[in-house]
């Protein structure tokens, strides 16, 4: 049976166009507003602080890894924030940045990322994950974070297609240490609990089965309300409109990379005719199939 997060992870389709060693000296802050592009941190040495809008700011520490699926407005700045404007960062070696004073002693030195998804269903996929994730003691992450450092510079045959499996190994490494009923609502914490893993997974591997609320219920060894309360508080959303969420997502995984006709996709992701999958489609994507597959990218 396929991993959801695994199925999810994979269909983002991550690449990595930006990786750099950051080093901090004296008092120092960089601002971001870089709207929806997923960053990623690990601090080798020293300290700084994170602060994302709409959230509690955070201290990091050497060890830690953060990653913030969709990055909207944040700061990171030195342990004792400065006061008055910082000068911007200054690139001092190819892929090395210089912040704060231009000498002295660092007090932080990490390795910083930012990456792209290349799925046409980036938002929907991206709403099922933490707005962050911060681990501690990470250091399987920060190795990882250095191969894809490694990689990024490197001119080797093969590298794009390294890089987005490392990406993926990243992605799902951090997310799965996250894991538990405390994790923010979403894919994650859903699948930290044994009951609501059953009927997730049986939706990722079975999109095309006519599952009810009731059904999944009786796969999760619960009755039909508790089930619904459950999954909704844990998850984000209602089973059914994951369920939809997940079917749109594979349709336009689909349309997006095969050239097949309307039938067998709507065969694919469980409906019984072309026409009346076009009309969930377009109510749920804004167009029909057929003008969003005209549409797609060429590859």
């Amino acid at each position: 049976m396929p991993d959801p997060l695994t199925q999810v992870v994979g269909l983002l389709r991550p690449s990595a166009p930006l990786s750099k060693l950051v080093t901090g000296s004296g008092l120092w802050a960089v601002r971001r507003a870089d709207s929806g592009r997923p960053f990623y941190a690990a601090v080798l040495e020293g300290g700084c602080r994170l602060a994302i809008d709409g959230e509690a700011g955070i201290v990091l520490r050497e060890g830690d890894f953060v990653l913030i699926p969709a990055a909207h407005a944040f700061t990171t700045t030195s342990l004792d924030p400065p006061r008055r404007a910082a000068p911007p960062p200054v690139e001092v070696a190819p892929g090395v940045f210089r912040l704060g004073a231009a000498e002295g002693p660092p007090n932080v030195r990490m390795l910083v990322g930012h990456c792209v998804f290349a799925s046409s269903d980036a938002d929907l996929l991206v709403s099922l994950l933490p707005r962050y994730v911060h681990v501690r003691g990470a250091a399987r992450l920060t190795t990882l974070l250095g191969l894809v450092n490694e990689e990024t510079r490197a001119d080797r045959p093969g590298r794009d297609v390294v890089l987005a499996r490392l990406l993926e190994v990243v992605l799902i490494e951090a997310l799965r240490a996250t894991a538990g009923p405390a994790a923010p609502s979403g894919l994650v914490r859903g699948l930290a609990d044994d009951r609501l893993a059953a009927a997730l997974r049986l939706m990722h591997d079975r999109p095309t089965e006519s599952w009810t609320v009731a059904a999944l219920a009786r796969e999760a060894g619960l009755s039909r309300s508790t089930f619904f309360e459950r999954f909704r508080r844990a998850v984000g959303v209602a089973p059914m409109a994951y369920l939809l969420a997940w079917r749109m997502a594979l349709a336009k995984d689909l349309l997006s990379r095969e050239a097949i006709g309307m039938a067998e996709v709507a065969e694919r992701v469980g409906y019984s005719s072309a026409s009346t999958f076009s009309v969930a489609f377009a109510r749920h994507v804004g167009r029909p199939p057929v003008r969003y597959a005209i549409g797609r990218p060429a590859r």
